[in-house]
């Protein structure tokens, strides 16, 4: 999957949690739990895992149960639940591994991988928390749509430095205008969320960009979600130390 074309999705999958965000409820969790089923199959191809089908299935599980108990938490803090979620998924990625029959080569890089690629997927409870919080639906709104704006730009050929520049410029603004059309945020913690995520956007660009792997369309998969998943977790956070 050519870089215009990752970029794209990318944009396309952010303004679908920002439309989730709009309509609030059991849409964000479901945009959630569709991020994270995504990424889980992608991840080991992205990862190189050995054994990809039992990671999938792992990656998959702690994704989905996670945005599960965060949906349904009766009360904040909703991510309290979050340390049950990822230990479960600690002892399935050694049960996969028990469950192998190739020798176990790589044992360690599965299930470290494995783990990671939980992390990722869990960090995406933080758009169903944020949209859980009082002015949440401006939060999620606001970030998604500067995730979809700066991943936008990212399939502009400009040279690395300048790029990461100005993708985060144009995330920023797009932070900035959405929270000016939102009363809940407010034009400054639009643009303080904005430029956060752009700073994201751009170092997950330069991260992932040249990796091999994202010749293959599974790994692309992981790739085109996994901006989302993060932002997630990142849109949480400021959104708290904002106090939206």
């Amino acid at each position: 999957m050519q870089l215009a074309t990752r970029a794209v999705v990318t944009a396309a999958l952010a303004a679908l949690v920002a439309v989730a965000g709009y309509v609030g409820g059991i849409y964000v969790a479901g945009a959630a739990g569709l991020l994270a089923l995504v990424f889980a199959i992608g991840w080991p191809s992205l990862a190189g895992l050995p054994f990809r089908p039992g990671s999938t299935v792992v990656v998959a599980l702690g994704g989905l149960g996670a945005v599960a108990v965060v949906h349904y938490a009766a009360d904040e803090p909703y991510l309290r639940d979050l340390p049950v979620v990822l230990a479960g998924a600690i002892v399935l990625a050694f049960i996969n591994e028990l469950l192998r029959r190739d020798g176990r080569p790589r044992l360690v890089e599965s299930v470290s991988g494995t783990v990671a690629g939980t992390a990722v997927a869990v960090a995406v409870t933080g758009w169903v928390a944020s949209g859980r919080s009082a002015g949440g639906e401006s939060l999620v709104v606001t970030g998604a749509t500067a995730l979809a704006v700066g991943s936008a730009v990212v399939a502009l050929t400009l040279a690395p430095l300048l790029g990461a520049v100005v993708t985060t410029l144009a995330a920023t603004a797009a932070g900035a205008l959405a929270g000016a059309l939102l009363p809940e945020m407010g034009v400054v913690p639009g643009a303080a969320l904005g430029f956060s995520v752009g700073v994201l956007v751009a170092a997950l660009h330069a991260l992932f960009d040249r990796l091999p792997a994202l010749s293959r369309k599974t790994a692309a998969l992981a790739a085109v979600t996994l901006p989302v998943t993060v932002t997630g977790t990142l849109v949480y956070v400021v959104g708290r130390v904002l106090g939206s």
